[in-house]
């Protein structure tokens, strides 16, 4: 087994001074020593010592600013971010702070077909009755007209006069004579005056009103004018009209009065 070089084992006893490694060696060259054994390794020459490289001066600066450029990137954002929730109130949403998502550009969806609803089957209507015609009434009808029930029982025309040779009135042209039963039907007495109460019409339209004084030359007691009728009692008197000669009267008209919404009753001749 090869020992390593020790040079404590080369000094000479006696206080002599050491001989250099290379006296040993007469083909080595002065200041340099022997080729190492093997398993040795070589001693550095004297005085000399392997150079040691130097940093660059880039380097350290350069590696500063990128830890602090990953910092900024990676970390900056999660600082924003807990400064931030920081600052929002209790209660609010997250969603809320996040601005809307804009709108893409890709291609629209495609359309959802959507199906019709269903009509809905027609509703059979009914036609509305057509409204019933007014009834007509004729010679001996009882129609209500106010506070009374009337009929008339007759009628005839071509008078030239009525009451007697002392006492009567002439027509101008001819008096047309209806006889009328007068019936009241309220719960309480009432006048029955048919001067204004009852009216005559022709075929033209004419309207003519009944003649007062000869009501009361044509009537007995003067019944027809201003009669006092207590109620369920009836009255029967003759209403004259002066009307051209050669008149025929077309209807007969009771009035319904000015105090009652009832419809004025009509008798056809």
């Amino acid at each position: 087994m090869n020992m390593p070089y020790d040079p404590a084992r080369n000094q000479p006893s006696g206080g002599q001074p050491p001989m250099p490694p290379t006296a040993q060696f007469a083909h080595v060259p002065a200041n340099q020593f022997p080729p190492p054994m093997p398993g040795q390794y070589p001693p550095p020459a004297s005085g000399q010592f392997p150079p040691v490289k130097k940093r660059p001066a880039w380097l350290l600066p350069t590696l500063i600013g990128a830890g602090v450029f990953v910092l900024l990137c990676c970390g900056g954002s999660t600082v924003i971010g807990l400064l931030s929730d920081e600052k929002t109130p209790e209660g609010l949403s997250a969603s809320r702070d996040v601005p809307a998502a804009k709108a893409s550009n890709s291609a629209p969806s495609a359309p959802v077909k959507t199906t019709a609803a269903a009509a809905p089957a027609p509703v059979k209507t009914t036609a509305a009755p057509a409204p019933a015609k007014p009834k007509t009434f004729s010679i001996g009808d009882t129609v209500r007209g106010g506070d009374f029930e009337f009929t008339v029982n007759s009628l005839k025309c071509g008078i030239s006069q009525v009451g007697d040779s002392f006492l009567n009135a002439k027509a101008q042209g001819t008096y047309c004579r209806i006889r009328v039963t007068v019936k009241n039907v309220t719960k309480s007495a009432h006048t029955f005056h048919a001067d204004g109460t009852i009216t005559a019409q022709d075929a033209s339209g004419r309207d003519f009103d009944a003649d007062g004084e000869a009501g009361i030359y044509g009537n007995e007691d003067g019944q027809g004018f201003l009669d006092e009728i207590n109620p369920g009692n009836s009255v029967k008197a003759n209403v004259f009209f002066d009307v051209p000669k050669g008149t025929k009267l077309k209807t007969i008209t009771f009035d319904a009065g000015l105090f009652t919404f009832a419809e004025d009753a009509v008798v056809t001749l």
